[in-house]
């Protein structure tokens, strides 16, 4: 056992006696031996002939062949004219493989090979201390690490060791210091893993030319309670030392790198389960390298299973892309298929063992399309999948991965399914995930771990509302009046759903020009903006909205008029603009399209992309903003930026990934990640990250899966049924023979609204028809498309999906005959003029005060009872609070029916109902947010605010908090306590049980004085 402030010489010799047992001969401890101090020993080096001739002959190599594959290994660990990483990496090949070595002309080959990575104690395991290394010339200086870790008497691991009392970052930035050319850098050539330690602290560990903030720090449960002994202890076993350098080290264009722990233990548990054939589900949180974890079990199954192939599929291009290079620049050739019949061929063409596709290229959704595919396969007409296929699918929370999934198992019958996700499965997706992939693999890696452990950084965050009013309410009464003449009520209602409602009302140019000043005035003032070290990224509520962002950031003149740029989905073609053009001014889709010519010219889409995205990660001084709408927001491949302006409604998985775009490491300057946002989705964020943070989606056994398929199978069942007698209710009020004439007649007014008696009844069944034809089809959508376990045959789907073809004739030919039909075109210019000049935006408010505390500390602070603080509005079901008013904030005034004429008759009335509830949303959010802020401020004090004046102190407040606030019991046991507690109480039984009886004279019950007794023992003024 350590002591506080003992001599860094204690701690090297305690740490060498677990290793070796300070054993020359044999091996000891961990099961290493002791080679001795080397500190006045000549021509120490990182390849140690004496020790690694002998091993290889005893291997049973003949000596020429031995001389040569030495001589070959030194060549190799030389820095002749070439870099560290790039020395070390073809070490490490060459370390890894063995070398061929001819033993004469025209012979064959033999592979020599250096370490026996299947049986770690087959190696010669050694330990060195005070390593004297001289420089490589006479102007570099000598050095001397504390520990040298040999295998086979080739330096793999280097160990520095500090005393408790100095920080460990000391041996690290010493180690660092090591790898400089003026130094010894040509030892580390063959150094594998570095290390770190103190007894404070622990070991923390790296590969060569790791930067100090990106060390690691090894976690794994112990019975070792010494943090310095614990961590040898786990990571320096042969077995665990060997196996991180084989299994778990990456060379990743131009970066090497070694498994943080939680990437390790994902990979050991798929390996177990891969072992098994079983399938399941990697949950790694977001920034945590889950890409890095497909790249390692990938090559650990070619090397376990002779035929084993991996096929990686994604749904978005860039992921696609991104993963084809992760693979190669950890020297994996992948083959990435660039079309349906390229994808077909890869798989039938064993020598490509990892290959990357696209979800589409298995075909898209159009109905046949799979099973064409597979005929196609069974013709011959493409060669059948060859080998053992192991299929990693990404973002597996997606609700399409389990239809892709379910398609692929068609073409690859006999393959294992493994899912990776970022983010827990949400209950409406649990059934869908886990009968398609299994249950979780390992133990999930959530947010907040990441955050303990340094992987990733906590959130700050900062809501900002701005007012609006409308400045000529006259002139919008005038519009509305003259543009609606002659409209049905129902097709009043339309045009009102399609822009009478918040979001359309929000996306004024006035209320953005609001943002965009509140982002350029960021840029100035913020310091880690301000200083071109740090970006943002903006997400824009729909495309045209990011186009008018971009046009506003444009005609600044401010630091982003030049370094902004947006990325969307959107893409210029001909057909997108066809049918637009009514005479009556530009609609949106030709709004787009001009913005985006005129960005753009000539050059294409996915160029300007390329360069932005360039610009934005490695010269974020000449691209400072990113407008994105819902690109780049997922996934490993997007990029990192340090605040995020949120201006869409988002929630649930897609609003987490979107805010950790900025809780990576990036540079000594970051210590948070920050949002901003304007939506008001605090509520929704918390929401998220409890679920990232919870206990609540841990362990899904086997029997949990079981039975899913069928519960969901019958579910939908009883939903077609359901819903197909409505449809057959509805049409038996029609009359014979129910020909288009007596449906028109039934439904529509042929004569005009106005000269019908039946007109709102007639009003009322469209409405019915509308509804009940929509849900026939999505019932219908819903069997039809996992068709295997349901209560209908092939007969019967064909019957329905004829009805269902029918339906949604019948509705779009009434919806046209009867005038409710509105073609959005022809109103779409003049309802943007009238939101864009006759609603003005004030500035923007800051409306939370939350700056000072991190998510994290947000939601860990919140139990059960903080419910009842909350404000009326959010005294609900937790579940529910995500997905009520604060889940989209602003909802439609319109009433359940459309049809309700009264809401027409001024337009300036609906828009300023609308406003006015968005503010008094926004008052009554922002009381929420302060609450939550004093809240979490009292969580971290471990106290309250108003106590009695004798009630002064940390610890009183605890006992008169715990005592029923009884002030004088309160009072009394602190000074019983502070006159009788001895000194150094905590931990000493003896010392423990004085405490405790001086708490019973002060307190009769039992239960209390245990409970007490707890409360003091975690007060340090005690």
């Amino acid at each position: 056992m350590s002591k506080i402030g003992e001599a860094e010489r204690k701690a090297q010799n305690r740490v060498i006696d677990l290793l070796s047992a300070h054993q020359i001969d044999a091996p000891g401890g961990l099961g290493w031996r002791y080679l001795g101090d080397w500190q006045k020993r000549d021509g120490n080096a990182n390849i140690e002939e004496d020790l690694l001739r002998p091993w290889l002959l005893s291997r049973g190599y003949a000596p020429d062949i031995v001389t040569q594959a030495i001589t070959l290994l030194k060549r190799e660990a030389r820095m002749e004219g070439t870099k560290l990483y790039e020395a070390n990496q073809s070490f490490y090949e060459m370390l890894r493989y063995g070398v061929a070595v001819a033993p004469g002309p025209g012979e064959a080959p033999v592979t020599v090979r250096f370490i026996d990575w299947s049986d770690p104690t087959a190696n010669d395991m050694g330990v060195a201390e005070e390593v004297a290394i001289k420089g490589k010339d006479a102007k570099a200086w000598n050095k001397r690490p504390d520990l040298v870790l040999y295998v086979n008497g080739i330096a793999l691991g280097v160990v520095e060791l500090k005393k408790s009392t100095v920080g460990v970052g000391e041996g690290i930035r010493q180690t660092l210091d090591n790898q400089r050319p003026e130094f010894i850098q040509h030892f580390f050539t063959t150094v594998q893993i570095t290390f770190a330690g103190n007894d404070s602290e622990g070991l923390r560990y790296a590969a060569i030319q790791t930067p100090q903030p990106y060390w690691l720090a090894w976690k794994e449960d112990s019975e070792i309670t010494g943090p310095l002994d614990r961590d040898v202890t786990q990571m320096m076993t042969p077995a665990r030392f060997l196996e991180i350098i084989h299994d778990f080290t990456l060379f990743d264009a131009g970066k090497k790198k070694i498994t943080r722990p939680n990437q390790y233990f994902a990979v050991k548990a798929a390996q177990d389960r891969v072992r098994e054939k079983q399938g399941g589900i990697i949950w790694q949180t977001q920034g945590s390298g889950k890409s890095l974890i497909m790249v390692m079990l990938a090559r650990w199954i070619r090397e376990a299973f002779p035929d084993g192939r991996i096929l990686i599929v994604t749904d978005r291009k860039e992921l696609d892309s991104q993963i084809e290079d992760v693979f190669g620049n950890t020297g994996d050739k992948v083959r990435r298929a660039r079309s349906g019949n390229d994808l077909m061929a890869a798989l039938a063409d064993p020598t490509d063992r990892i290959i990357c596709s696209l979800v589409h290229k298995f075909g898209k959704r159009e109905e046949g399309e799979m099973e064409g595919l597979i005929s196609d396969i069974q013709n011959a007409n493409i060669g059948a999948p060859v080998g053992e296929f192991f299929v990693f699918i990404d973002e597996a929370h997606r609700t399409q991965s389990g239809k892709l999934a379910n398609a692929m198992r068609k073409v690859l019958p006999e393959a294992m399914f493994v899912g990776f996700t970022g983010t827990p499965l949400l209950k409406s997706d649990k059934g869908t995930s886990l009968e398609t992939f299994g249950p979780y693999i390992g133990k999930p890696y959530r947010f907040d771990e990441a955050v303990e452990d340094g992987v990733v950084l906590d959130l700050r965050y900062e809501a900002r509302d701005i007012d609006q009013r409308i400045s000529a309410p006259g002139k919008i009464d005038a519009w509305f009046e003259a543009k609606t003449k002659g409209l049905t009520p129902n097709a009043k209602a339309t045009l009102k759903q399609r822009w009478g409602t918040l979001q359309r009302v929000l996306s004024s140019r006035d209320r953005l020009e609001q943002i965009a000043n509140d982002i350029i005035m960021d840029m100035e003032m913020k310091p880690r903006l301000h200083s071109g070290m740090g970006n943002a990224m903006l997400v824009a509520g729909s495309i045209p909205e990011a186009c008018k962002f971009f046009e506003i950031f444009k005609k600044s003149g401010s630091v982003l008029a030049e370094k902004c740029a947006i990325v969307t989905s959107y893409k210029r073609a001909a057909p997108e603009i066809t049918g637009e053009e009514t005479g009556m001014g530009e609609t949106e889709k030709q709004y787009v399209h001009r913005v985006y010519t005129d960005l753009l010219g000539e050059t294409s889409e996915e160029d300007y992309e390329e360069e932005a995205l360039r610009l934005f990660k490695k010269e974020p001084g000449r691209m400072k903003l990113l407008i994105v709408v819902s690109r780049l927001l997922t996934g490993f491949d997007a990029p990192t930026a340090t605040y995020i302006y949120i201006d869409k409604q988002m929630r649930d998985h897609g609003l987490f990934q979107a805010i950790c775009r900025v809780n990576r490491l990036d540079g000594d300057d970051k210590d948070f990640g920050y949002i901003v946002d304007y939506k008001d989705l605090f509520r929704n964020i918390e929401s998220a990250v409890e679920d990232y943070t919870s206990e609540a989606f841990d362990a899904f056994d086997k029997e949990d899966v079981e039975g899913l398929i069928t519960d969901r199978a019958d579910q939908a069942d009883q939903d077609l049924r359901v819903a197909r007698d409505a449809w057959l209710g509805l049409m038996d009020c029609v009359e014979q023979p129910k020909s288009d004439a007596e449906i028109f007649t039934y439904f529509s007014s042929p004569q005009g609204i106005d000269n019908d008696p039946d007109a709102e009844e007639k009003s009322r069944r469209r409405q019915a028809l509308y509804r009940i034809s929509g849900r026939y089809a999505r019932a219908y959508a819903n069997v039809a498309a996992e068709p295997e376990g349901t209560g209908f045959n092939d007969l019967e789907l064909g019957e329905c999906r004829r009805e269902v073809e029918r339906a949604i004739g019948i509705r779009d030919a009434v919806r046209l005959h009867s005038g409710d039909a509105v073609d959005m075109k022809l109103y779409e210019p003049a309802m943007r003029h009238l939101i864009d000049s006759y609603i003005r935006a004030e500035d923007s408010e800051i409306i939370s005060h939350l700056d000072d505390i991190s998510l994290i500390d947000l939601v860990e602070s919140k139990g059960a009872a903080a419910e009842e603080d909350l404000p009326p509005a959010s005294k609900r079901k937790r579940e529910n609070v995500a997905e009520a008013i604060e889940n989209n904030v602003r909802k439609l005034i319109i009433e359940e029916s459309p049809v309700n004429p009264r809401f027409y008759e001024k337009m300036s009335e609906l828009l300023t109902d609308l406003i006015r509830q968005r503010r008094e949303d926004a008052i009554e959010y922002a009381e929420y947010l302060e609450r939550i802020a004093a809240l979490v401020k009292d969580a971290k004090a471990g106290h309250g605010r108003e106590y009695p004046k004798t009630v002064d102190s940390t610890g009183k407040k605890a006992l008169f908090d715990n005592l029923g606030a009884n002030e004088e019991l309160a009072l009394k046991v602190d000074t019983t306590v502070r006159e009788t507690a001895p000194f150094g109480w905590r931990g000493n039984a003896m010392k423990e049980r004085k405490v405790r009886r001086c708490l019973e004279q002060a307190l009769d019950d039992p239960e209390t004085v245990e409970q007490i007794f707890e409360v003091l023992k975690n007060q340090h003024e005690y």
